[in-house]
């Protein structure tokens, strides 16, 4: 390869004149910008010596002299600029964390993918000799079985600094994500050479902090258990001075490596010195490298992009290996308690890309609900798996943007938290109005009319509005007349407290119509939706208890005469249509017990066979099967990340005809 990779640099800070100086001592690397937004900046000639200044970073996304972006601003900032520079088609290596979360990492990740981008966390350390040194000692026994890893990174600013990077909230401060990603990536990467992989995902993570009166963390340390019983010790510091020596015990010696993040030198050079001690004797074994630390990246990059490949080969941080270090860094934080203000929802104002909130259009198309006054989309969105306003946030944002706007919420769900999440999140984007919102209550045990009340009255509270567009009893209980239930139910549309239609989550047909017949016969609100599980496969025990299929050929028939519409929870099969299951695949007890029969094979191979012609997967066809249905069909979607969102928007691609539906019912 003898053609260069132009770079750019988002940020002029110290961590940037350091990349310089790795852009210099590379072989297929030229640093041909910096962006600031502060050209006039004192000491930035004398910094970054001939380099052309760029003033703003989106001029620097938008020059064609560039092809990649070394992104160096604070924390806040990475995936911001990730996500724009994919946008402008631009690579990029992000300077670690690479961003405040696994959540985030994965929208990253998402728009790289989308772009045909290269994307990588800027861990020099992982491209440096000494890493696959270290990798081959391992992997070669030369301290025996590996059983325990100790590793630190810490400083002390000697004192606490509320504004400071370091310290602030607003700015993700504190030791775990400023350095604690390095013990936490060598540790996983450690216990990857012990299994004969790049790195491994811990089995279990406890962390703990003291915090400081900004709420980030001055010294916090961690304990990771890995499955093949390798436990590691990792800490970090912005206020304590650690030993900072990575400390690999195995069953007949350690193997010692100080300050591995710079191979024992500095930000310009590391000899890269590893020491073997066995039975009281010490071997040292250094590479002896005498590039720059920071060039080892530039050229790896440099290979993906020339190699079109979208991430670091192994040992730098692949996409995955990025993704398992931020979940590690998240999961030690929440033990630790540190939720940073600039994450939470007064200040999470924006997307992800620092942008205000888009028109509710894209590819999800809109349709009319009987009983509701505004038009709704044709799929809606549950969302009960997010913890964090940030991380939920990003999902919610994105489905709003494809044009979907119906958001399913439960008393239950997250002990009430997704509604507490949709609550925060349409205050801050000022979606309520344009939203349909789903509400549910009374699942048993407290399956009760008296319940209906008192639980939307604290989940009105939680949603921060006074009234949900959708309402559904979340079970039944025959042991109440049904009359009883749709008083109670009526009494809350007559409070404008419903505004739209009511009725039963996993009710039977035969309880429905008496709830229907009761309504008409008193002169109540009639219920008219329900919200049961419907699938091109049949459920054929209940995932839970107390659920209700309504994929019978009789229950389909019903909804065809009666035109109720069906919310469908697990529409497409809960990854029956997915590689997951098979014939021959009996791994998982829950594809097993609720979906495996001779009739739901048969669906599911017609599924792929159609998907085969049309150019799809069997899953986007298993749920426009769902979507094309002669009643009022609305399929309810739980992607975790913004690529499953997508991938289930793909069955808008395709057109069912009547006959397809049937013969993939039917055959």
């Amino acid at each position: 390869m003898t053609s260069k990779i132009r770079w750019g640099i988002i940020g002029p800070g110290s961590i940037a004149k350091a990349f310089r100086g790795g852009v210099a001592g590379s072989q297929h690397g030229v640093l041909a910008a910096i962006a600031t937004r502060d050209p006039n900046r004192p000491g930035l000639a004398e910094d970054f010596p001939g380099v052309r200044v760029v003033h703003g970073y989106e001029a620097l996304l938008a020059d064609p002299e560039i092809d990649a972006v070394y992104i160096a601003v604070p924390h806040t900032g990475h995936a911001e600029w990730a996500i724009k520079a994919a946008e402008a088609g631009k690579h990029v290596l992000v300077e670690k964390p690479f961003a405040l979360s696994a959540f985030e990492i994965d929208a990253v990740f998402h728009a790289h993918r989308k772009a045909g981008t290269f994307a990588g966390e800027a861990f020099m350390y992982r491209l440096h000799p000494q890493a696959a040194q270290l990798a081959e000692l391992i992997r070669s026994g030369a301290i025996g079985e590996v059983r325990m890893i100790q590793s630190s990174f810490g400083f002390s600013m000697g004192k606490f600094q509320p504004q400071h990077r370091l310290f602030a909230s607003a700015l993700a401060g504190g030791g775990i994500l400023d350095v604690g990603g390095y013990p936490v990536s060598m540790a996983r990467f450690v216990a990857g050479q012990v299994m004969g992989k790049p790195f491994a995902d811990p089995v279990k993570v406890r962390g703990t902090a003291k915090l400081n009166d900004e709420g980030t963390d001055d010294w916090a340390a961690a304990i990771l258990t890995f499955e093949n019983g390798i436990v590691a010790q990792v800490s970090c510091a912005v206020m304590a001075n650690l030993d900072n020596v990575l400390r690999i015990h195995g069953s007949e010696g350690r193997i010692e490596v100080p300050d591995f993040w710079f191979a024992n030198g500095n930000r310009d050079q590391g000899l890269g010195r590893i020491d073997i001690i066995k039975g009281g004797k010490t071997e040292t074994v250094s590479v002896n490298e005498t590039r720059h630390v920071y060039s080892f990246e530039v050229d790896a990059a440099a290979e993906a992009i020339f190699a079109k490949r979208q991430e670091l080969a192994a040992p730098g941080m692949s996409w995955a290996d990025s993704l398992g270090n931020a979940r590690v860094l998240d999961a030690w934080r929440k033990d630790a308690g540190i939720e940073f203000s600039v994450e939470k929802s007064a200040n999470r104002v924006n997307t992800l890309a620092n942008r205000k909130l888009g028109p509710n259009e894209g590819a999800i198309p809109k349709r009319s609900i009987p009983g509701l006054g505004k038009q709704a989309s044709a799929v809606a969105l549950g969302f009960e798996d997010f913890r964090t306003f940030a991380s939920g946030a990003i999902l919610l944002d994105a489905f709003w943007e494809k044009g979907g706007n119906i958001f399913d919420t439960a008393f239950v769900y997250g002990a009430g938290y997704t509604e507490k999440l949709f609550g925060e999140w349409h205050r801050n984007r000022g979606t309520r109005e344009g939203a349909v919102l789903i509400g549910k209550g009374a699942h048993s045990p407290l399956c009760y009319p008296d319940v209906i009340a008192k639980q939307l009255t604290q989940s009105l509270d939680r949603l921060q509005t006074d009234y949900v567009d959708v309402y559904f009893m979340h079970r039944d209980n025959l042991d109440v007349p049904v009359g009883e239930f749709v008083d109670a139910m009526d009494a809350e549309v007559k409070k404008g407290r419903i505004r739209g239609p009511f009725g039963g989550s996993n009710w039977t047909m035969e309880r429905f119509d008496e709830a229907v017949a009761y309504a008409e016969r008193t002169g109540k609100t009639k219920p008219m939706a329900l919200s049961n599980n419907f699938a091109l496969s049949e459920m054929l025990v209940p995932i839970w208890d107390g659920c209700v299929t309504s994929s019978t050929d009789a229950w389909k028939q019903w909804l065809r005469d009666k035109q109720v519409t069906n919310f469908s929870w697990s529409s497409q099969g809960r990854g029956f249509f997915t590689d997951r299951a098979g014939r021959d695949k009996t791994d998982n007890e829950e594809l097993v017990r609720c979906w495996y029969n001779d009739k739901n094979f048969a669906r599911r191979d017609r599924a792929i066979e159609l998907a085969q012609k049309l150019g799809h997967s069997p899953i986007h066809v298993a749920l426009a099967f769902v979507l094309t249905q002669d009643f009022p069909s609305i399929p309810l979607i739980g992607p975790r990340t913004l690529g499953e969102l997508d991938d289930s928007l793909k069955a808008f691609d395709i057109k069912l005809t009547p006959e397809q539906v049937a013969w993939l019912d039917r055959g």
